[in-house]
């Protein structure tokens, strides 16, 4: 795994902070955190999109954000346990672990912008 799929999963666990926080912040220090997340997001997304597939980098991104966030609000915030939600994320994940594992890393080829 390069520094850029890193990257993702980096990105991914501070949507998960942020998407949290949009609802559950109360505070100016939380709200203060919740920005800083977003914009941490939305610096790595960028960077990493140079670098990787831009469709695979979203569809990881997007699955770990939202698996990492259905997790975070059951066993953080009590949200009510499903085990259809929780076999449903399952295979999302087994989805973005596929989709990263099959996706070729572009080659560096000189004099192309």
């Amino acid at each position: 795994m390069n520094k850029y799929w890193l990257y993702v999963v980096l990105a991914a666990l501070f949507e998960v902070y942020w998407v949290a926080g949009l609802k559950h912040s109360e505070g100016i220090t939380e709200w203060g955190l919740t920005i800083i997340a977003i914009v941490a997001t939305f610096i790595l997304l960028p960077v990493t999109a140079k670098h990787l597939p831009i469709g695979t980098v979203y569809a990881v991104f997007a699955g770990l954000g939202t698996a990492g966030t259905v997790i975070v609000e059951i066993t953080v915030y009590g949200e009510p346990f499903h085990l259809l939600k929780v076999i449903l994320i399952g295979t999302l994940l087994i989805g973005v672990i596929g989709l990263k594992q099959v996706s070729s890393e572009p080659s560096k080829s000189k004099g192309v912008t």
